[in-house]
């Protein structure tokens, strides 16, 4: 059965239903301006594409999956292969990731993967960001999530958890927002 903003996403034309919890994210801690260059990474199935191509953003994305009929620069890669710093460049004014792990029902296993990707997310931040740069990830409430945090306070001036109204009810997934300092 689909949720409400998944039949609203359908029925609007957008690719996946996250595209609701981006805009939220972004209208309440305005991460993303008009013309900004953006990552995204785990781009896959578009939606926040889409998001930023309404912005007349510079978008780039990075999957496994490959995201059709959009017009941005989408490399194929996994995030993991370090050949995306040479396809992408650097001087990013954000960095957004949806990336999530194929989930297995075992919890412990799935927040250390989340965890994983969140610091492989961060990892890519810190080279791609420029001064002043936001970063946007998407990470499991887990007992890892403090000490995260703590470590993205060290490199940015700013760090928000929030969880959107878009999010599922029932999931424990949740966003932290981060602002470099100058």
């Amino acid at each position: 059965m689909k949720d409400k903003h998944t039949l609203r996403a359908l029925r609007e034309g957008f690719l996946g239903r996250s595209i609701y919890k981006l805009q939220e994210i972004n209208n309440r801690f305005k991460i993303i301006k008009n013309k900004d260059k953006v990552l995204d990474l785990g781009c896959y199935p578009g939606s926040w594409v889409q998001y930023l191509i309404k912005l007349n953003c510079d978008a780039y994305g990075i999957d496994v999956k490959e995201v059709k009929g959009l017009n941005f620069k989408f490399i194929s890669k996994d995030v993991y292969d370090d050949s995306i710093f040479g396809d992408i460049g650097d001087n990013f004014d954000v960095v957004i990731s949806d990336l999530a792990p194929r989930l297995s029902g075992i919890k412990e296993l799935d927040n250390e993967k989340s965890m994983d990707l969140c610091y492989r997310s961060f990892e890519i931040a810190k080279k791609v960001l420029k001064p002043r740069g936001n970063f946007l990830v998407k990470i499991f409430d887990n007992p890892g999530l403090k000490e995260y945090v703590k470590k993205l306070g060290k490199k940015f001036g700013y760090v928000k958890v929030f969880k959107p109204r878009a999010s599922k009810k029932r999931s424990n997934e949740i966003y932290v927002i981060a602002r470099l300092k100058a």
